[in-house]
């Protein structure tokens, strides 16, 4: 029989991408996550996507939240929560656990569970433990659902600065010197851990820097001039990881490059210089985001050394098994040599942050960076690759 004269069904539209922005978190950079988030909201293109919100409250619920860019802002010197944003401070957002299925469910008690549609690709803006860690990525990997950045074991490198320096090493880049103190040397012998650090202290010279080893943001970080500060140094890096990173203080400028996944590869922008800051010890959580001292872009480097530092971070971004984007922080010492810091696989993106200034310095606004590194998520499957 033939078709031909049949009334033909009109083709259905193809749906728009759907974006899940997961937010917030449980680490000591929630703010900084929510911060970062509204600038995401903002700007990505909304006649491209389909945009989902979900903020995850510092005690780990997953909130179906406003959006509403304009409240995730820092005001009053106070960075924004999720449980401000949230729709409701009882429901909950389920992500699907099976792979054939991408429906997202919001239940809260005592009403039918809403299905909030399917979700094609997740913008992780997460920064520190619970989420820039790993630990978010194995679960979307679970899922099968694809997500920006960096996979599970590049992430879990490029949270600990222990393993991260040591995976620098073995690829030849030139890192400082540090010591690591585990929670099991402290807890059975303070005296012999703090030696430890007493004589890396003898070896290498004061000032020192005290990190949690898993965290960000230059949150807990204390800069120690001499043996008097080093116990609440410690405390206070505890405060945020029981594992903490002790590094010398390296004398030169703070250079950074980022590096962005193209189609055909990773690519470095332009650098910049962190200069150091008029009322502050060194570059730390409040000269980033709350006095926002800025940033050189692009940094006044000679061409060689750009090109030098633009190599570098590229080696970083693939020493780590990185993914769509990483932040690549470096010293560039007295004698001219570049000295890798850290790499962070999910940099800030609020509009003060470094990453998308450099991106911008280098002719892709901040638009197009989201829409690539969506792009590049989507590309990619999820599993071994």
């Amino acid at each position: 029989m033939s078709t031909e004269n049949l009334p033909q069904s009109p083709e259905q539209p193809s749906r728009k991408p759907r974006v899940a922005v997961v937010f917030g978190g449980r680490s000591s950079e929630h703010g900084i996550s929510v911060v970062t988030a509204g600038a995401v909201l903002k700007a990505i293109d909304r006649t491209k996507y389909d945009v989902l919100p979900i903020g995850i409250t510092q005690d780990g619920r997953w909130a179906l939240t406003a959006d509403e860019p304009e409240r995730m802002a820092i005001t009053d010197r106070r960075t924004p929560s999720v449980d401000q944003l949230a729709e409701s401070q009882e429901g909950g957002v389920v992500l699907p656990v099976d792979p054939a299925n991408r429906e997202v469910v919001y239940t809260e008690p005592g009403s039918v569970p809403k299905a909030l549609g399917e979700v094609d690709v997740v913008f992780p803006v997460l920064h520190g433990p619970y989420g820039e860690d790993g630990t978010l990525q194995g679960l979307l990997e679970l899922s099968g659902v694809p997500y920006v950045g960096a996979g599970v074991l590049a992430s879990a490198v490029g949270q600990d600065k222990e393993y991260m320096k040591r995976v620098f090493t073995s690829f030849g880049l030139k890192v400082g010197p540090y010591v690591v103190i585990r929670p099991r040397e402290w807890a059975q012998d303070e005296s012999a851990a703090r030696k430890k650090i007493i004589d890396f202290a003898g070896e290498h010279g004061w000032p020192l820097f005290v990190k949690p080893a898993r965290a960000g943001s230059s949150i807990g970080i204390t800069k120690v001039d001499d043996l008097s500060g080093l116990d609440e140094a410690i405390a206070t890096a505890q405060a945020h990881d029981p594992k903490i990173l002790v590094e010398a203080a390296l004398r030169g400028r703070e250079i950074e490059c980022g590096v962005l996944e193209f189609e055909d590869g990773p690519r470095a922008s332009v650098p910049a210089e962190i200069p150091p800051p008029d009322t502050h010890a060194y570059y730390d959580f409040e000269a980033k985001y709350i006095d926002s001292t800025p940033g050189i872009v692009p940094a006044p480097l000679t061409p060689q050394e750009t090109a030098e530092v633009q190599e570098l971070a590229v080696q970083a971004f693939e020493a780590v098994s990185c993914e769509g984007l990483v932040r690549a922080d470096f010293f560039l010492t007295e004698d001219g040599e570049f000295v890798i810091n850290e790499v962070n696989t999910l940099p800030g993106f609020t509009p003060i942050s470094m990453y998308p200034q450099m991106w911008q310095a280098s002719g892709v606004s901040y638009p197009e960076l989201i829409d690539r590194l969506v792009q590049a998520a989507l590309r990619r499957s999820t599993g071994l690759r």
